[in-house]
């Protein structure tokens, strides 16, 4: 081969090589931009999963909210815990109806040290909601739709919370999604849980802001 010929494969590789480079730079994108979108979608149905799971407790137990999600796997509502797929550790924020005084301060939650959706735990029962509580009633009665007021609590504080009642789950994360969903543009608002109307949505308290915001 003249040195001519190999200087126009050397060309025709370094052509070959850009032309490549400038397909994965557009591909990339876009590439990414549908496994996010394909994340959003599951977690619509894993978060509709555990609003169904709490609805058969619900039928099963009247009166009365998991306390813990393993409760909904014990009680054969749900086949298995669903992780947060917008995590990389997987782990939900809880929701439950708000009522005040019923937690510690945030300093006080002991963290779970093992990734509570790899790990079977052995936890208390439910308990039924508070009879000097009217809002409470209510839901115990299985008319969550008449919360109006919701505490999201972190997975890992959820020991902190007295008689904790569990009506849903939301993403942890806080990044902006592609799809509106509920009116919002970022995971941690998109909420799920037992009753919901989206068109009377609740008012919503975060875990270590209730004394602010009562």
């Amino acid at each position: 081969m003249s040195e001519r010929q190999k200087g126009y494969t050397l060309l025709i590789l370094i052509f070959a090589v850009s032309i490549l480079s400038i397909g994965l730079l557009v591909a990339v994108p876009v590439w990414q931009t549908q496994i996010q979108r394909e994340k959003e979608e599951e977690l619509i149905f894993r978060g509709n999963q555990y609003v169904e799971a709490v609805r058969l407790f619900q039928l099963k137990k009247p009166g009365s909210f998991p306390s813990t999600l393993d409760e909904l796997i014990e009680e054969k509502c749900l086949r298995r815990l669903y992780r947060d797929p917008m995590t990389s550790h997987g782990e939900w924020n809880i929701i439950l109806p708000y009522q005040r005084g019923a937690t510690t301060q945030p300093q006080q939650a002991r963290r779970s040290r093992q990734n509570p959706f790899e790990r079977t735990s052995q936890r208390r029962r439910g308990r039924t909601l508070q009879e000097g509580s009217s809002r409470a009633g209510q839901a115990g009665r299985g008319s969550a739709a008449a919360i109006q007021k919701i505490y999201i609590v972190p997975f890992s504080a959820l020991n902190s919370v007295d008689n904790p009642q569990i009506i849903g789950v939301v993403s942890s994360s806080d990044k902006s999604s592609f799809k509106i969903y509920l009116d919002s543009d970022s995971y941690d608002k998109w909420l799920f849980f037992h009753g919901m109307d989206s068109s009377n949505m609740p008012e919503i308290v975060y875990y270590g802001q209730e004394e602010e915001k009562d």
